[in-house]
């Protein structure tokens, strides 16, 4: 998928709403666990409800590795299944990769042919040689951890390297990068206040920002540093939407969440246009 069609999508839909499937078997509703495949099911649920509230879904691959083989099916179904009924809505898999070129060329092949996702989170610590071969994939986009949403990114991200910080580091090398223009970034929503130096050094690029909602972030500010004249943001929301209810309404109550999301969104969208 192209990032002039995801703008598209953005425009059609008002909405840079990205839906977190971070499916714990220990949330979802309990009678979705008599099912033979309750993680798929449940997805299926969520995906039917806010499809069109969305421009994007994020699979968080660690919920679906953590159960085995029957946890990667779980996977495997969902992306037939938003592939196959929902090609418009850019794929996102939250994997965090990063290794030397050959592995990585291996997990290119695994999320961008196998599983046909648009796009994979990359850790950049091994730089170039570990990132460039998911680069190579074209329309595919590699979304580059910058400045996480976790506390922790204060231990390496914000340390001086010379005169700046490593996170601005790794946004100035990384768009040296072969295919550089298939880079995308991970920008937390608790780090709001550093989005607009990052707008200086990447003010074209998607960023994806989690951490809105459950984890304190605030789509105004998000909002006030981080837009562009293309949008150029992927809002993510996971815990806030799907896990608002337990009951068999739960696929309705994650629906409402997301259009509360949507709405506010949408003045956002109509204030660029």
């Amino acid at each position: 998928m192209t990032t002039d069609f995801l703008f598209e999508q953005i425009k059609l839909k008002k909405s840079f709403l990205c839906i977190g499937l971070d499916t714990d078997l220990e949330k979802i509703p309990p009678h979705l666990l008599e099912t033979d495949d309750p993680i798929f099911e449940f997805n299926k649920a969520i995906i039917d409800a806010t499809h069109n509230l969305c421009v994007a879904y994020k699979p968080n691959i660690a919920f679906y590795e953590a159960y085995g083989l029957k946890g990667w099916k779980s996977l495997e179904r969902t992306m037939e299944y938003l592939n196959r009924n929902h090609p418009e809505i850019f794929t996102i898999a939250d994997a965090k990769r990063g290794d030397i070129g050959n592995t990585a060329s291996r997990y290119a092949e695994a999320f961008f042919h196998t599983l046909n996702f648009d796009s994979i989170t990359v850790a950049p610590y091994m730089g170039s040689d570990s990132v460039e071969p998911f680069l190579e994939y074209p329309d595919k986009h590699t979304i580059l951890l910058a400045l996480t949403s976790n506390t922790g990114a204060f231990d390496f991200q914000t340390k001086q390297l010379g005169d700046r910080e490593l996170y601005k580091e790794v946004l100035t090398v990384s768009q040296s990068y072969k295919n550089s223009g298939n880079l995308m970034y991970v920008v937390g929503a608790t780090k709001a206040s550093f989005l607009k130096e990052i707008r200086e050094i990447v003010p074209d690029s998607f960023l994806l920002v989690p951490g809105v909602g459950a984890q304190g972030g605030s789509l105004s500010e998000v909002c006030k540093f981080a837009l562009n004249d293309q949008i150029g943001i992927l809002v993510n929301s996971s815990r806030g939407i799907l896990y608002v209810s337990k009951e068999e309404d739960f696929a309705l109550k994650a629906q409402q969440a997301a259009e509360k999301l949507q709405s506010e969104m949408k003045t956002y969208v109509e204030k660029v246009l």
